[in-house]
């Protein structure tokens, strides 16, 4: 599928991938997808978020409000982090919590998979191309895989008043139509 990502399309990928590892994710979610998206300056996918006022520090925000705060889910079940990060350090010494540069389970060093609900985005991103006659997925065909509802980067969009069946309209109707 992937050799028929246009050079944005793939851009976008490699950008999530950044994104996934610069928030220390073992798997590239939805939401980094998004941010890759929007970080991608004049990009059909990002010309059509920036025409909406969704820019990626409102992605980021709305993000960071949709996701549970470890703390506090862990402090409903009595559990203090500081109180655990302290006694971890007493027994094992300082920093004995901080994370270190390599994983387990890799297959080999920078490479982050996809997840399950990216993948499917991906693989409606592939149908969005085939259902307006697009030979080739870009950014736009990811943006709209990233629509259907199911994760919480749709939500987000949502919330923002980007939807589906709009972009889609959108997106059939611009002059000049190519994938990118």
């Amino acid at each position: 599928m992937f050799e028929r990502f246009t050079d944005p399309a793939r851009r976008a990928v490699v950008v999530a991938q950044e994104e996934a590892r610069g928030r220390h994710a073992d798997r590239i979610g939805p939401e980094h997808l998004l941010l890759g998206i929007l970080r991608c300056p004049g990009t059909p996918g990002e010309e059509l978020l920036r025409a909406a006022g969704v820019g990626a520090a409102q992605v980021d925000h709305d993000l960071a409000r949709a996701r549970p705060d470890d703390a506090d889910a862990l402090a409903t079940l009595g559990i203090d982090l500081d109180e655990v990060r302290r006694a971890a350090e007493e027994s094992f010494g300082p920093g004995a919590l901080d994370r270190t540069g390599g994983r387990r389970g890799r297959w080999f060093a920078g490479h982050i998979p996809f997840d399950r609900l990216t993948k499917k985005a991906l693989e409606l991103a592939l149908r969005e191309a085939i259902r307006l006659g697009d030979r080739h997925i870009g950014t736009e065909h990811l943006l709209l895989g990233l629509l259907h509802p199911g994760h919480t980067a749709s939500q987000v969009l949502q919330g923002r008043g980007v939807t589906l069946q709009g972009t889609r309209r959108t997106v059939a109707e611009r002059p000049g139509r190519r994938a990118g």
